[in-house]
């Protein structure tokens, strides 16, 4: 058998509102609920938030996705008014990347944690990109 994930735990205030905001904004199917999780499907994989109303730590999340969806799910993002990065350090507000000749953009979710959505996977592009991944650079 391969190795693959097949969930992970993320904190949030409501979970309930959280799992409607990333399924709304990705436009996946409605969360499920089991026991204390709520159950966002991605592919093979679940994010399972669960609420806490300690501290939470932001985490980081990046789906890849086809250019339609890109075009879908950014346009869900601007329509709702929220804040978007081309990069994942917020220093580049209300533009979105071109890194490995794609398209790339982040945004945060209601309990801050930092969401991406990208159409070429990282490095994909090569050093040959017109607008090659910084991530190759270094």
């Amino acid at each position: 058998m391969a190795v693959s994930l097949n969930h992970t735990i993320v904190h949030a205030r409501d979970k309930d509102a959280t799992a409607r905001f990333l399924t709304a904004l990705l436009g996946l199917p409605a969360h499920r609920n089991l026991a204390h999780f709520a159950v966002v499907q991605v592919g093979e994989t679940s994010l399972d938030f669960i609420e806490t109303q300690g501290p939470i730590v932001s985490r980081h999340f990046a789906f890849l996705v086809s250019d339609a969806e890109f075009d879908a799910i950014f346009t869900r993002i601007t329509a709702r008014g929220l804040s978007y990065w081309a990069d994942p350090f917020h220093r580049e507000p209300r533009a979105i990347n071109h890194w490995d000749d794609g398209r790339g953009v982040y945004f945060d979710d209601p309990n801050g944690h930092l969401l991406e959505v990208i159409t070429r996977a990282y490095g994909s592009g090569g050093l040959d990109a017109t607008h090659v991944n910084p991530l190759l650079r270094r």
